[in-house]
């Protein structure tokens, strides 16, 4: 296989990761935007999208940053083969259905990369509300973490993630959480939402980020931001009978009624990346559109940008 990855930053280098271990003999390409990159191993440089359209590759990873990918996935679309593109799919939505329109046209896959769904606890939890039908009554929703140890030793100052006309933003970096809570429960009836950047951070983009989505008899309430030094990750799941706990850092669900752990696994956030490639190639190898294309991502983004 040929594979062309936009944008070559660290995100980028987690998927490659994986594909040298599902496709150890694929040529890996990437389009540079500077004449003179870091060389990565076995990735070959083009600096051309003209370049870029003669290898025709087999698919296309879109990771660059988010104010870039309409563009790109534009630029992507003539090569007419499957798309993997990082989230979120846009910064707006202002011209999402003219992008979906001509997706459907040529009938190109898509993947919108929100590789939480390959986690453990979460897909325990999809499994649990499947088989169960617990009566819910809230389901609250927790991801905050601190942006300055994001990258180590590096002026967090100069991140994509603080610059909002760049797509940064929590309510975009941390889109997972609304992601995974649509793809649990469904799309909710209607939402609000509350988007701030008041923090001690002093940073450009939203910092803080509060949802209420609607269900028909329970609401799921969300709480993202950049600023919390002890990191949580958490969805609690407030049923009739029980209070269910996932703990995403730690890889856990506990039982808080009866006081028992219902699942429990070593496991490495980076495991979701080869999981989630290893889901994609498996799709588009045997012509399968694979979950979250670009109309249930646009419908996610459209609740973080509410």
């Amino acid at each position: 296989m040929k594979i062309l990855i936009i944008g070559l930053g660290s995100i980028a280098r987690k998927h490659i990761t994986a594909l040298r271990q599902i496709l150890p003999q694929c040529v890996i390409y990437a389009l540079r935007s500077t004449k003179n990159p870091d060389q990565v191993d076995g990735v070959n440089d083009l600096f051309s999208f003209d370049d870029a359209l003669l290898i025709k590759p087999d698919f296309i990873i879109i990771s660059n940053p988010t104010h870039f990918h309409e563009e790109t996935i534009r630029k992507c679309l003539s090569m007419r083969c499957p798309l993997f593109i990082e989230k979120p799919i846009l910064e707006s939505t202002i011209h999402a259905q003219a992008i979906i329109d001509e997706i459907n046209t040529h009938q190109i896959y898509t993947y919108v990369a929100c590789n939480l769904r390959f986690h453990p606890a979460i897909n325990f939890l999809k499994n649990y509300i499947s088989n169960n039908s617990p009566r819910i009554n809230e389901v609250n929703i927790y991801c905050g973490s601190y942006l300055p140890d994001w990258r180590v030793g590096k002026d967090f100052r100069k991140f994509y993630s603080t610059m909002a006309n760049m797509g940064g933003g929590a309510h975009l970096d941390l889109i997972h959480e609304i992601d995974y809570c649509t793809w649990l429960f469904g799309m909710p009836d209607k939402t609000n939402s509350l988007l701030r950047k008041s923090s001690s951070l002093h940073i450009d983009a939203v910092d803080f980020a509060s949802y209420h989505l609607f269900y028909n008899s329970f609401t799921a309430n969300i709480i993202l931001n950049y600023y919390r030094k002890d990191s949580k990750r958490e969805i609690e799941i407030l049923t009739e009978d029980d209070t269910i706990k996932a703990d995403l850092l730690n890889c856990n669900v506990i039982s808080l009624n009866e006081k028992k752990i219902l699942f429990s696994q070593d496991y490495l956030i980076s495991e979701t990346y080869m999981s989630q490639m290893k889901y994609f190639i498996d799709h588009i190898t045997n012509k399968l559109q694979p979950m979250n294309d670009v109309c249930e991502a646009i419908d996610v983004l459209k609740i973080a940008l509410s």
